[in-house]
């Protein structure tokens, strides 16, 4: 644990074996004195091993704290009590910390549920340039419905962006087939220009219209027998 050279006091705590009699003791941003390792349990008996991997976490927690990574910080200490509730000495020293990180922690968005909410998380995770993140929630959607155009337009546009050419075209072969209307914005949707030399996105979004210029190019023709002699 980095010491800042400027905090001078200690606090006095009792000593136990292994460590130290007196205790470092850290600023932590608000003129409260932080205490880097809190004292063994007192008593003649050998200090535990849970309590040697408590004060380890707590440590952990105290760092993250000085670092402002309150989020962190409270994670390790919460652990502190979820897993060792037999260290009630230490305990106290763990609450006096929380209530600093609960105080400066950042509220944790609650993760998208509906098909709406994953939508509209992968739609900002996109324009973000945050691909995985919006193929990890347009898969959730897709396994949930299947045959909504509109999660494999975009999962489309996200493999793209990748670099990833036959999932991209594979998605949007398929979200044309359910949507039409997905061809033509696919021509000129610019998130998917990685995919314009590709020749089976050509295919897919100019299919229609080649048909319809050349009918009897894209119809059916019956096979060639050989002539009979």
């Amino acid at each position: 644990m980095t010491k800042r050279p400027q905090t001078k006091l200690r606090a006095q705590t009792p000593p136990s074996a292994g460590l130290p009699s007196t205790t470092p003791v850290h600023s932590t941003g608000n003129g409260r004195p932080m205490a880097a390792t809190p004292a063994a349990p007192s008593g003649a008996a050998p200090v535990r091993a849970t309590y040697v991997e408590a004060v380890a976490i707590y440590e952990k927690g105290i760092e993250a704290l000085q670092r402002h990574d309150f989020n962190h910080a409270l994670e390790l200490l919460q652990s502190v009590l979820r897993q060792y509730p037999e260290e009630k000495e230490l305990h106290e020293r763990v609450r006096l910390y929380l209530n600093i990180c609960e105080r400066h922690a950042t509220p944790r968005e609650a993760a998208p549920q509906s098909i709406e909410e994953r939508l509209y998380a992968s739609t900002l995770a996109i324009n973000g340039g945050r691909y995985d993140e919006a193929i990890s929630h347009l898969r959730l959607v897709r396994d949930e419905d299947p045959d909504n155009d509109h999660a494999l337009y975009m999962l489309a546009v996200a493999h793209a962006q990748r670099g990833e050419h036959a999932e991209a075209v594979a998605h949007l072969e398929r979200a044309i087939a359910l949507n039409p209307e997905n061809r033509a914005l696919a021509r000129r949707d610019p998130d998917l220009e990685p995919l314009h030399d590709d020749d089976a996105f050509r295919g897919a979004v100019n299919g229609a219209q080649m048909a319809r210029l050349d009918p009897d190019r894209f119809a059916r023709r019956p096979p060639i027998r050989p002539n009979k002699r």
